[in-house]
């Protein structure tokens, strides 16, 4: 995600971000590039589905605040959310970028985590049938989360715009991949019937324990958001909050999950959610 981000913006550059968004984002996309975030507010009582209007909102504020906006990054499926985005949204979102001549980063590190309906659906596969400027969509995608590789640092940027591409490779120039991880890697994704067992058994593990945890938090009166990807739920704690709603009262609740319970859950302002009491729970 940093190397896209020195390839679309320069400091001072804003990227909206849909929230509740991936805390580390801060850090990938802003700490070495100086690029600025701009949070797209969503709310609970459409389930925080990005939505076309609450984007454009938030690109008007950061025009009439001086701030170039050079892009729109979404993660599909959602990290914190464990939701994946239809196509409609998806369509809507191409079009405002395109109507505003700005880049769509779509982050597609979950992809293969979709573990029931609806199936999860590619940027890519969105503007086939679109009439858009193609040298505004990039995907990003890494091994990560789908092979459950995380430590071997292999990411990926897909991308129509060959500008992207030559700043890229020149990029990837900081960040190389060695022999050895390049030649594992090849061997293990060259077994189509691993792969293809793998990303099946992945899935039916993820549906079978996000069953159980939802299942457990319902039974103590606890909902979460409904969720169909990931490797976390976003649990709904807000009766729990004791006093005035506010953040303040969640990160009280949040030390005492954590010091009483101990129980590492991760509060929803680390997230930049508008809404105080809601926490993502990790099951996998």
């Amino acid at each position: 995600s940093e190397t896209i981000m020195f390839c679309l913006a320069d400091p001072g550059d804003a990227l909206l971000v849909p929230t509740p968004y991936y805390p580390a984002f801060n850090r990938d996309l802003r700490w070495r590039t100086g690029v600025q975030i701009i949070p797209v507010q969503c709310s609970s009582s459409n389930n925080f589905t990005v939505t076309r209007e609450a984007v454009e909102a938030a690109y008007q504020k950061a025009q009439e605040a001086n701030i170039n906006v050079k892009g729109l990054i979404i993660t599909n499926p959602s990290n914190p959310l464990g939701t994946t985005l239809d196509s409609q949204t998806l369509q809507s979102l191409v079009n405002f970028v395109n109507d505003k001549t700005i880049h769509l980063v779509c982050d597609e590190i979950y992809a293969a985590t979709v573990f029931s309906s609806p199936e999860f659906v590619s940027i890519a596969e969105i503007i086939q049938e679109m009439d858009v400027n193609r040298d505004l969509i990039h995907i990003i995608y890494s091994l990560s989360k789908d092979m459950g590789l995380p430590g071997f640092r292999v990411g990926i940027v897909y991308s129509y715009n060959d500008g992207v591409l030559s700043c890229g490779r020149r990029m990837s120039s900081f960040g190389l991949v060695s022999s050895q991880t390049q030649y594992f890697l090849a061997t293990l994704l060259s077994d189509d019937e691993f792969v293809d067992y793998f990303l099946r058994e992945s899935s039916k593990r993820l549906a079978r324990r996000h069953h159980k945890l939802t299942r457990g938090l319902e039974q103590v009166g606890i909902k979460c958001l409904k969720s169909n990807a990931g490797l976390f739920v976003w649990m709904d704690l807000r009766r729990l909050l004791e006093g005035p709603t506010s953040f303040d009262a969640e990160m009280k609740l949040w030390r005492t999950i954590v010091n009483d319970v101990k129980l590492n859950v991760s509060p929803g302002s680390s997230f930049h959610v508008a809404e105080p009491g809601w926490f993502r729970v990790c099951f996998a």
